[in-house]
């Protein structure tokens, strides 16, 4: 298949400002460097819904980005914000020949790719990332779309699908970590555990400084660091001023990406509590940094080598404290999905 001069349209709610922006959504935008990079023939031109704060049309690593300002607004405001998008929608086909289009999650984003679609004879995929399984999505009912139009993240999210709308992603294509943006491995594991994601109910953040102090008085020289920032950050510092952990667990707030994989690469345990997740790619860096990851969630059917599934918080103590007192710990770099296969898998979606 030939891609050079050809247009691929994605649609997602947000999109980095600048290429200093490694904090929003880092595994789209990994996806989309990575699809330019290999494919340098191809016109990527991104849509992006709500975020940046900005309207404008820019470059960001040889890749369209048009920014819309949507701010998450609602009522008569989104609507204006749709009617705006759909007539980029139009110009955009006219100007050149359209490959297809690919929307991130089952939203707005797929509802005016659906309407494009139809409208132009393209061909269009809406890929499943998360959250937007779950029961009660207005936008399953208004889209309609079929099984051959939807792409799952994982095993856990296609059958998430089925289970509440009674309809199977034709195809499942997990996401991919690009390994050339890691830095060289840490050969000293100075924190304990790690803790990353959004300071937000769902991830039970909370859960790591329950265990930390239950942990603290058989393992006083234990240390653990929580990345990502959150409305639940004032209850997680009064939870650790409360245990009296402060010398032993440390808030770091946001960090840019590169730090975050960095600070992975000197961790010994990610525990990662979320209650629900579509694929976390924070597991896929865990793993490649050499980290052993302890999670809920169970991403696809296949096991991965150092990932250990628990389904209660006694399960995830028990087996914590296995890893810790493991004085020879494995610390391999283990690599499940490079970012060129899920490139190469979703472009032959379009072939």
């Amino acid at each position: 298949m030939t891609l050079r001069n050809k247009t691929l349209i994605i649609l997602i709610p947000g999109f980095p400002a600048n290429v200093e922006d490694s904090t929003c959504l880092p595994f789209p935008q990994a996806f989309v460097k990575h699809l330019k990079l290999s494919n340098p023939g191809l016109n990527i031109k991104v849509l992006a819904f709500q975020y940046p704060f900005f309207e404008a049309v820019y470059e960001w690593h040889g890749v369209e980005v048009h920014a819309f300002n949507g701010r998450n607004k609602g009522g008569l405001q989104r609507l204006f914000l749709w009617r705006t998008i759909w007539r980029r929608l139009k110009k955009i086909f006219r100007e050149g020949q359209v490959l297809g289009i690919l929307s991130f999650w089952m939203g707005e984003t797929a509802l005016l790719a659906k309407y494009a679609s139809k409208k132009y004879g393209a061909r269009s995929f809406t890929w499943l990332m998360g959250q937007d399984a779950k029961k009660n999505n207005r936008y399953v009912f208004i889209t309609r779309l079929k099984s051959e139009s939807l792409i799952a993240l994982s095993d856990f999210l296609a059958d998430e699908y089925y289970i509440n709308y009674q309809i199977k992603p034709a195809v499942t294509i997990p996401p991919g970590i690009d390994v050339v943006s890691f830095p060289a491995h840490s050969m000293e594991r100075k924190i304990d555990i790690l803790g990353v994601g959004s300071l937000i109910p769902l991830k039970q953040f909370d859960q790591i400084i329950m265990l930390l102090a239950e942990l603290a008085e058989s393992h006083p020289g234990i240390r653990a660091v929580i990345c990502g920032e959150g409305p639940e950050r004032s209850k997680l510092q009064q939870l650790i001023h409360d245990f009296h952990l402060t010398s032993q667990i440390e808030l770091r707030g946001e960090l840019d990406h590169n730090s975050i994989l960095a600070i992975m690469g000197e961790s010994s345990i990610l525990v990662h509590p979320s209650a629900y997740e579509g694929f976390g790619v924070v597991l896929l860096e865990a793993l490649y940094t050499g980290t052993q990851v302890i999670s809920y969630c169970k991403p696809m059917i296949i096991h991965f080598d150092h990932h250990h599934i628990v389904k209660t918080k006694e399960e995830m103590k028990k087996k914590l404290m296995e890893l810790l007192e493991n004085k020879r710990l494995n610390h391999d770099s283990v690599l499940i999905y490079p970012i060129e296969e899920t490139c190469k898998k979703i472009l032959s979606l379009y072939s």
